[in-house]
């Protein structure tokens, strides 16, 4: 894709702008929301703690406030799960990236597994939101730690638990060879295309975790992400 004005707003207007760091200050995040604003950026994707903070700064502007749950590890109880989500919705979050229970998925749970998204989406659909928006669930597969076969199990029970788009990565799971060494952990283009393959054009697909670039992001919209998620939005249009 060339990078050209017309290209670099489109591709905007797909960037999640992240910052997930524990040690974020409010210096950080008030960064983060400006730079949301003048690029153009979907969302800024922030820590539960800080949602009613990006919320205040980002009122009557296009930039929608997005915030995980069950994050990073996605193992915590269904119940926790669903009323954490519920309570960021009530206090400004328009977009919930959720973790999926990995340790359901390898047990092959998969009714457990849907209960797990579903309850989260049903906890969201709850609040009574101001002008009623529908409130947008991702479902994070942290697809480096899973089989093709489960990736296409989990995209599944995403769509039938109403999702709103499958997610690859958190950027922070641990993967590592035989030897110790640290191994890739973030969006894949195989993985993508998988994904994007199993939910056809029903759901989005967001490559979050590892796309640092304009040439990264194009390859990862080229297999089919409609999402980028990325700490480095602003090099990637820039």
């Amino acid at each position: 894709m060339e990078k050209n004005a017309e290209n670099i707003a489109l591709v905007a207007k797909m960037i999640d702008h992240t910052n997930l760091s524990p040690c974020a200050t409010k210096k950080d995040i008030e960064k983060l929301c400006d730079e949301a604003k003048k690029y153009g950026f979907a969302s800024v994707c922030v820590n539960p703690f800080y949602v009613p903070l990006a919320a205040s700064l980002l009122e009557n502007s296009d930039v929608k406030v997005c915030t995980v749950v069950g994050f990073p590890l996605g193992a915590v109880s269904i119940d926790d799960k669903a009323s954490e989500a519920g309570l960021l919705v009530d206090e400004g979050a328009r977009e919930i990236d959720m973790v999926i229970n990995l340790a359901l998925v390898k047990d092959g749970e998969w009714e457990d597994v849907f209960e797990d998204i579903y309850a989260v989406r049903c906890a969201i659909n709850d609040v009574v939101v101001p002008g009623d928006p529908k409130i947008t669930l991702k479902v994070i597969l942290e697809t480096c730690y899973l089989t093709d076969d489960e990736i296409v199990k989990c995209c599944d029970c995403a769509e039938k638990a109403g999702a709103d788009f499958v997610k690859t990565s958190t950027g922070f799971a641990i993967l590592k060879d035989k030897e110790g060494k640290l191994l890739p952990n973030g969006a894949t283009v195989h993985a993508v295309e998988l994904m994007r393959k199993s939910v056809g054009s029903r759901l989005g697909v967001k490559a979050s975790g590892g796309v640092h670039n304009w040439e990264e992001a194009c390859a990862m919209i080229k297999a089919g992400a409609s999402r980028i998620g990325a700490s480095a939005g602003v090099q990637i249009i820039c």
